[in-house]
């Protein structure tokens, strides 16, 4: 960066997990991003190690998400994929200003369809209810 010219503080990642049987759910507050994103790759990685198999990511508290946090929802994906496990991802609905920033980031890089995603953890968690379209 230039002279002049400066950044705003990093907004500190958190991930709170709880638990719904039979989903873990991991809230995520914060900047998704090259420096925060193996952390929520650990986290869903932990809770695959534990015996999870399905896996909500809330992301209604990422306020930013680069091509690294995009790439760990994908690798999360496959994963839980390949264990035969579900991964559910919260988005705040259209027109809510926190978190939308996500919603945008995954559509413009054609990668939203690949995720079933929903409006709040009782969503996710109610296999009556259908996801989002995208």
């Amino acid at each position: 960066m230039g002279p002049g010219v400066t950044r705003e503080p990093r907004e500190t990642l958190r991930v709170e997990r709880t638990e719904q049987t039979p989903w873990t759910i991991l809230h995520i507050q914060g900047e998704l991003d090259l420096v925060s994103s193996p952390e929520v790759r650990r986290h869903v990685h932990d809770a695959v190690a534990t015996g999870r198999r399905h896996v909500v990511l809330d992301l209604s508290g990422v306020v930013f998400c680069d091509s690294s946090g995009v790439g760990v929802l994908i690798a999360s994906r496959r994963l839980l994929h390949s264990c035969r496990g579900r991964l559910r991802l919260i988005l705040p609905a259209r027109g809510a200003v926190e978190g939308s920033h996500v919603n945008r980031v995954l559509a413009a890089l054609g990668v939203r369809r690949l995720f079933e995603v929903y409006e709040d953890v009782g969503a996710a968690t109610d296999d009556e209810t259908r996801p989002l379209s995208a």
